[in-house]
């Protein structure tokens, strides 16, 4: 398994966050990770990248522990945050060159090149990053989680801001890096987990409930007599 989650719980305050939140992810799956807002999806995310410890719990990506092998476990993950900051008075070549130096990357101007034209950034690259549309800065935001050439994409609400155009580009990105990678984003749109996810994990209130294939899921929307059999009122169902 590329993720495995054991049980992991996250207090601020008197407040849980998450609750005993267990799932496993294998190589090769793009895996969709739903919730309303508050449901825990960041703060899970951030566990896994090590931003933040857990509570209680434990999670390992490739192998490695967030508790020992810290700093070799961020190698290992491109990471796409929800915020998805950037230095806005750096161009966007400056900017990958920036985050290839910070990984050491042997050949890092080709690697750049690599992912301007994998991203679509090319019209827009000798553009200052304030100067982006916010669908363009995240692309920049995806570049920068793919230069490292990771094993584990976490992607938090990836096609934020991005045009109908711009999301099929994207999605097909997404996808392509399925096949050799472990994916795992958080969305808030149905459609979007339908034309890049294999999976789902639908978390509420900080536990998991619901953790299976889309078939699964319409099968589940059926046996509850929805409509269409559609994920999304399932989800509506067992989240409000």
């Amino acid at each position: 398994m590329s993720i495995i989650v054991k049980e992991v719980s996250k207090q601020f305050g008197k407040q849980w966050a998450l609750k005993d939140v267990s799932f496993e992810v294998k190589k090769g799956e793009v895996v969709g990770f739903l919730g309303p807002n508050g449901a825990g999806k960041s703060t899970m995310m951030k566990i896994i990248t090590c931003y933040q410890p857990p509570t209680t719990g434990d999670v390992s990506v490739c192998g490695l522990d967030i508790w020992n092998d810290s700093l070799a476990l961020r190698k290992k993950i491109g990471y796409l945050s929800e915020s998805n900051p950037l230095y806005v008075d750096m161009y966007v070549t400056e900017f990958l060159n920036f985050i290839a130096g910070l990984h050491h990357l042997d050949k890092k101007q080709k690697r750049v090149a690599d992912v301007i034209e994998q991203t679509g950034l090319g019209p827009e690259m000798h553009k200052k990053i304030g100067m982006l549309s916010k669908g363009y800065r995240q692309r920049v935001g995806l570049a920068q989680a793919l230069i490292s050439d990771p094993e584990v994409l976490i992607l938090d609400e990836p096609t934020t801001g991005l045009d109908p155009n711009q999301l099929v580009d994207i999605r097909n990105l997404i996808r392509g890096c399925g096949q050799s990678k472990t994916v795992l984003l958080s969305t808030h749109i149905m459609q979007e987990v339908e034309a890049m996810c294999s999976r789902a994990i639908i978390i509420n209130r900080g536990k998991i409930v619901a953790d299976a294939s889309l078939d699964t899921l319409r099968s589940e929307a059926a046996k509850r007599g929805i409509k269409n059999n559609s994920i999304e009122e399932l989800f509506h169902t067992i989240t409000r």
